[in-house]
């Protein structure tokens, strides 16, 4: 069995991220929204909301609805599961989720998560 190297490229402090807020950064090419929720878990998706075109969804409004942590679009409110992507007021449309980690206080992201 071999192991498979996976790439983390630092992002910032997890402390720059604001309680339900979030922050953009340049992944690998990729503009990627990362954000906090309230109970601090740190998420990372596409900065590119689907519907506009525009890399805005790291000001979005991050909140919940129902049990899913979710962020709803600055454009046209849209709201995406920032677990998963997908968007709950379209489900033909998601977002791409990254794998994320927080490591000595830096939030590290991985690379795009395979849709099942």
């Amino acid at each position: 069995m071999s192991a498979v190297a996976v790439s983390l490229t630092p992002v910032c402090a997890v402390e720059a991220i604001p309680l339900e807020g979030g922050v953009a950064a340049l992944v690998d090419g990729s503009a990627v929204a990362v954000f906090r929720s309230f109970e601090g878990e740190v998420f990372a998706l596409s900065n590119v909301d689907p519907f506009s075109g525009a890399s805005v969804l790291s000001r979005g409004i991050v909140g919940s609805r129902g049990d899913a942590p979710v962020v709803s679009s600055p454009m046209y409110k849209q709201a995406f599961d920032l677990r998963t992507g997908a968007c709950l007021d379209d489900v033909a449309v998601r977002v791409t989720s990254y794998d994320v980690a927080v490591v000595d206080g830096v939030v590290h992201v991985g690379p795009a998560r395979e849709v099942a």
